[in-house]
């Protein structure tokens, strides 16, 4: 393949992202003030938005900058500076390196966030000097803690409302091999906690075992999770259809003959717009309630819990959608007069936060989500060069 500048500049730009471990549960601020510095460079201010740091005092930041003049009409480019965990993985290269190979003729470079979605900001990054050229702006938003909910974005994205310029929509780079992806689904995460009494477990009836009703609690969860497979929305274009529930982490006990006085266990909801969290769970607070009471009839000290720890809203495909009809025209993954419907995709993003603050908004960005949170995560080489593609596209387009 024939490289180009921006391509060798945006690959460039990508190993040195890459360098940085912005695994979720840690900071991501080297990162920030590397992107920082590099946007001085060209003459770009930035603005960050900080977390409040929790108990390990780990301090994060969400970073946007307007790139060119502030007016009216820009496009909002967005993508998640967090990556996934690499432990115990087995990678066959070093995660934090962005490693080149050749696979079945296909130039790939391997390392975390390659694809989910530090490609995107490289791609972004690296038309910097073409977009401050532009005679309207572009937006560029970088968030954390995507990948645990969702959870940096919202102050970012209220931020960009009350001090940007309307811009004419949002483009979040998420992977999807450059095709425009126009809907979501929703998550909520929840932690159930059960409270019960320890006892000896040869003299059960002097206590309450609290693994035992969380145990009665996940099977109410999976009767919930079978009524919603069975009962699709009509016409959804979502892969499955419909909602999904799972459950993900259990702890609970201290030792086999002793009856556990605590257990917790979370679980993952994924809605499609037009159902709601509240309204699926509705009889699972029902069996809370109810679990409640009889765990309090027995000990003061007991009871069940349901706490919401996550949520980010879907993104629902719409009519009209300037966002969708930019991608289209910028994006070389769509072919000239392919008039078929966007794509709709399982997976949460932050794309329903943006519409959900007002933005028109679709998802586009390189590499796929097949490879993504995977050992040995690539992207093509080729799918960088598309999104030049893309930026260069966008670049034009903005400088009209």
């Amino acid at each position: 393949m024939t490289s180009s500048p921006l391509l060798t500049s945006a690959l460039e730009i990508l190993e040195k992202l890459i360098s940085f471990d912005t695994t979720s549960r840690g900071s991501n601020l080297e990162l920030i003030a590397w992107v920082e510095d590099y946007l001085a460079q060209h003459g770009v201010s930035a603005s960050r938005v900080a977390n409040t740091p929790g108990e390990d005092g780990v301090k994060k930041a969400n970073l946007f900058a307007t790139i060119g003049p502030e007016v009216p009409g820009g496009v909002i480019l967005s993508g998640h500076s967090d990556v996934v965990p690499v432990d115990g993985q087995p990678w066959t290269s070093d995660p934090w390196t962005m490693t080149p190979r050749e696979v079945e003729g296909e130039d790939r470079l391997y390392g975390r966030g390659t694809a989910d979605m530090k490609g995107f900001l490289a791609l972004a990054l690296a038309t910097v000097p073409l977009f401050v050229k532009g005679s309207k702006p572009v937006h560029l938003a970088i968030s954390y803690d995507e990948e645990v909910g969702c959870q940096g974005a919202p102050a970012m994205i209220a931020r960009l409302a009350e001090t940007i310029a309307p811009p004419l929509c949002a483009i979040i780079g998420e992977p999807s091999l450059m095709q425009p992806i126009s809907g979501h689904k929703g998550i909520n995460v929840y932690e159930v906690h059960v409270t019960g009494k320890e006892a000896h477990s040869s003299l059960p009836h002097l206590g309450v075992s609290a693994t035992m009703v969380a145990v009665d609690l996940m099977a109410e969860l999976r009767e919930l999770a079978l009524a919603l497979e069975g009962n699709p929305p009509a016409g959804s274009g979502f892969v499955p259809p419909h909602a999904t529930l799972t459950i993900g982490t259990i702890q609970g006990g201290t030792a086999a003959n002793i009856l556990a006085r605590e257990c917790r266990f979370t679980f993952d909801l994924r809605c499609p717009p037009g159902i709601t969290a509240e309204e699926v769970l509705v009889p699972f607070r029902a069996d809370i309630a109810r679990a409640d009471a009889a765990i309090g009839a027995q000990c003061s000290e007991g009871g069940v819990t349901l706490t919401q720890i996550a949520n980010a809203p879907p993104l629902a495909p719409t009519e009209h959608n300037p966002a969708e009809t930019l991608a289209r025209s910028l994006s070389p993954a769509v072919k000239p007069g392919d008039n078929s419907p966007a794509g709709q995709v399982s997976y949460a993003a932050e794309a329903g936060q943006f519409q959900q603050a007002g933005f028109p908004t679709i998802i586009c960005g390189p590499g796929s989500i097949e490879q993504a949170h995977q050992p040995d995560e690539w992207i093509a080489v080729e799918q960088m060069a598309q999104g030049v593609m893309f930026m260069e596209r966008l670049a034009a387009e903005l400088g009209k």
